[in-house]
């Protein structure tokens, strides 16, 4: 057996030598070295739920992006008068400030398309083509009458000379005929930077289509709807009320990331938009192609109801969900919204997103409040 003199480490058995030194059996002080670095390994990886202060409540369906040193998150609009999809800002993910809003108005294009539609819904903030893109959604509460349009700018520095939104208007809808919904847009850049539109909320669940690049429309060259996940009608299922899709069929608000050998699709579960009695919790599975087909950490598939469960309700915060990630060198993060406990009311959540054997993890946070 091969020894090795070190100088007294008391936390380990050894033996002494002849000159006061200490020496160890080599296999037992690999296994101790090894121990001693994995350690911080193990505590990297746990996630964290991040501090936030400033102007994070009354924030839903938030997507963010980063340009220079300066982080931008796009949410739903929760009150008309304020501008639609306001704009909020910060250098350090802790401290959030308002900078803006996209539109002063809905587009009188939609108004003509959607009379119903009060306020534009979940924002997609993407880089592609050397501007970014922001698709969102027009529609009204609990119908399938819906679209999904893009706005395009070159920048998101308000400050700066080039910043100007397009509105780019329509590029997909669904109507009362078909079995999907046209919202919840989310573009994901597979490993040849071609874009893919993911969305779909209820109804027969989530669904794809292939983007030209160049105009950020629709593909002409593939025009298959893909199917991506959707949930299963129980037993003795309850009826839907009103003027409402079932409640077994929700999911939505898709999110698709690239990492490793795999795209990672998450969704959000169950119910939003209820205050105190939201249940939303984000669920995910994987693919090795961006069409599918997903499955959870179990193998099951997304499309029969499949989903390994990231996020869920903590006794402060309810119903985490409308996830969107951001992928940086320094580490990823997710942000989503979650529901006060107390008030109903939505707000910002942000959390470290980890990696630990080819799946991701998150934390939701146990302190802050909306109101």
């Amino acid at each position: 057996m091969t020894w090795i003199s070190l100088r007294p480490l008391h936390s380990i058995t050894a033996m002494p030598g002849h000159n006061g030194d200490i020496f160890m059996p080599m296999p037992r002080l690999i296994s101790a070295v090894f121990v001693l670095m994995l350690t911080p390994a193990l505590h990297a990886q746990a996630p964290q739920a991040l501090t936030l202060s400033g102007d994070y409540p009354l924030t839903h369906d938030p997507s963010i992006a980063r340009e220079g040193n300066t982080y931008y998150v796009f949410s739903t609009s929760l009150k008309s008068e304020e501008g639609q999809f306001p704009i909020r800002c910060s250098t350090d993910l802790h401290t959030w400030k308002r900078c803006g809003h996209i539109f002063d108005q809905i587009p009188a294009w939609i108004h003509e398309a959607s009379p119903k539609t009060e306020v534009l819904w979940a924002p997609d903030i993407s880089f592609f083509q050397g501007k970014y893109h922001l698709y969102y959604a027009y529609s009204s509460f609990g119908v399938n009458s819906s679209g999904i349009a893009l706005a395009t700018n070159a920048t998101l520095d308000p400050n700066s000379p080039k910043y100007h939104w397009n509105d780019e208007g329509l590029v997909l809808k669904s109507t009362a005929s078909d079995d999907f919904n046209a919202i919840d847009p989310n573009i994901i850049l597979d490993s040849k930077g071609q874009p893919w539109l993911s969305f779909g909320s209820f109804w027969s669940g989530i669904k794809m289509r292939r983007i030209d690049a160049v105009t950020g429309k629709l593909s002409t060259t593939d025009t298959q709807l893909y199917a991506l996940a959707s949930r299963v009608r129980p037993e003795n299922a309850a009826p839907p009320k009103p003027g409402l899709p079932a409640d077994w069929q929700a999911i939505e608000a898709p999110f698709i990331v690239r990492h490793g050998d795999f795209y990672y699709l998450f969704v959000s579960f169950d119910l939003c938009c209820r205050g105190t009695h939201s249940s939303y919790r984000t669920m995910v599975g994987r693919s090795r192609r961006v069409t599918g087909p997903y499955v959870d950490d179990q193998g099951k598939p997304m499309l029969k109801d499949g989903g390994t469960q990231l996020l869920a309700a903590n006794s402060r915060w309810l119903g985490p969900g409308g996830e969107s990630i951001l992928q940086r060198p320094e580490g990823d993060i997710i942000v989503f919204h979650a529901y006060d406990a107390t008030t109903g009311k939505p707000a910002l959540q942000i959390s470290t997103l980890t990696w630990t054997n080819g799946w991701p993890h998150a934390e939701l946070a146990i302190t802050g409040e909306s109101k």
